[in-house]
């Protein structure tokens, strides 16, 4: 494995087999972690749009976005307490509203 070097040049790596084994394990996993809650969350939930009620199907789903309530999207509780369908305009929007209080309380 090459990684660049201070002087910007490449320079090997040396990882045994085993630990290169272990790290593309955890890798997958945690990327089938994350690909999961929003299976979990469409199902729990449903395809409807929590803030404007847009409903969707199967031809739009990838417009139905989870919105995590708490901001943390590694915070993925079994129950789903942590998650909100919404759809892509209205998480745009939720978002967005943080940044706009925050310059309009500016002096």
């Amino acid at each position: 494995m090459a990684a660049i070097g201070r002087n910007n040049r490449p320079r090997t790596v040396v990882i045994d087999r085993e630990k290169a084994d272990e790290l593309l394990r955890q890798m997958k996993s945690e990327k089938n972690g994350r690909e999961g809650y929003r299976e979990k969350s469409l199902k729990m939930h449903g395809w409807i749009c929590a803030k404007c009620g847009r409903e969707f199907d199967a031809s739009n789903l990838h417009h139905l976005t989870v919105h995590h309530k708490d901001g943390n999207h590694h915070n993925n509780p079994p129950d789903g307490s942590n998650w909100e369908n919404i759809c892509d305009h209205c998480h745009d929007d939720e978002h967005s509203r943080s940044m706009l209080g925050e310059y309009l309380s500016k002096d």
